[in-house]
């Protein structure tokens, strides 16, 4: 059966945004800018099925994998059942990548026994207060108000500014800047996040991102910067955050200012997954998480 799935571009941004906006959790990957910067290191192609939003990609071993489908129960489900027709007349093993418990849930109800999933603890996601994150008030939490004060004694004169098409330029020169020190080049995964980073700020005013950057004195360069956007009504999420590791205490402090200037309507922050990384597991940890965004993997179980 045919199936006509399509490469993703700014110019599909309102239908794609119209089906996700029905999505109520809090995952990271299935927003636009998400989806489109990312689309080149993991290539993605959408198609709109029975009125609901799909996103197949490739497994490592080249076979296809698909997303939960986006819209409304009703249309989810007919979606769900034209998927698994296609999968069976392409010839192929059904996988849906990036599934919630909830979405999970469904397929419990309308497919019994027929599913299983795997979770994968390193795409998991950390969600925080956003209050604790501004206060980063109570005993735990001293280490990051002590690195904030340490940023401000040494920079008395510190500023932060939001991003704009007027400073985003500099931005970009300080990413160039901190690719070169952080080795980038010399590591795939590393130079995949830089050049979304890049990109990022290339397209920043048409993705419709938000941004702010810490310089330690008016006028002076920017030493970090980071980049967000609401993720739904109650969670803000954070994409991207740079700064200079010779200075100290700045990435607690742009972490801090960041989300008290934009992300106080939301009750949540967002900050993504550690992909394994021991170290950013370790500092994502610190910050204390009220929760995490499992996701995982949904295959047939073998009574299928």
């Amino acid at each position: 059966m045919e199936i006509e799935f399509k490469k993703i571009g700014l110019e599909d941004r309102e239908l794609i945004d119209r089906y996700l906006n029905q999505k109520r959790y809090r995952s990271c990957e299935l927003i636009f800018p998400n989806i489109y910067l990312w689309s080149r290191k993991y290539p993605t192609e959408f198609a709109v099925v029975e009125d609901a939003l799909v996103f197949r990609g490739t497994l490592e071993n080249g076979e296809p994998s698909i997303t939960f489908p986006a819209g409304e129960p009703a249309q989810i489900r007919r979606s769900m059942d034209v998927m698994l027709e296609w999968f069976h007349s392409e010839q192929k093993e059904f996988h849906m990548h990036l599934v919630q418990e909830q979405e999970f849930e469904l397929l419990q109800q309308w497919y019994p026994g027929k599913f299983q999933i795997a979770y994968d603890r390193d795409s998991a996601d950390y969600v925080y207060e956003t209050e604790k994150l501004t206060t980063l008030a109570g005993k735990k939490l001293h280490g990051k108000r002590n690195h904030i004060n340490k940023f401000k004694e040494n920079y008395p004169e510190w500023v932060y500014e939001p991003v704009t098409g007027e400073n985003v330029e500099e931005c970009f020169q300080m990413a160039l800047k901190w690719r070169t020190e952080a080795e980038c080049d010399q590591d795939e995964e590393k130079r995949a996040e830089m050049c979304v980073t890049l990109n990022a700020l290339r397209l920043f005013e048409e993705l419709r991102l938000k941004g702010g950057l810490l310089r330690t004195e008016p006028k002076g360069e920017i030493v970090a910067f980071t980049i967000g956007e609401p993720l739904n009504p109650d969670t803000f999420v954070v994409h991207i955050e740079k700064a200079f590791a010779h200075v100290q205490g700045a990435y607690p402090m742009i972490n801090q200012q960041f989300v008290t200037h934009e992300a106080q309507e939301y009750q949540y922050v967002n900050r993504e997954e550690d992909t394994g990384a021991e170290g950013l597991r370790k500092a994502k940890l610190s910050y204390r998480p009220v929760f995490l965004v499992e996701k995982g993997m949904v295959t047939c179980g073998k009574e299928s």
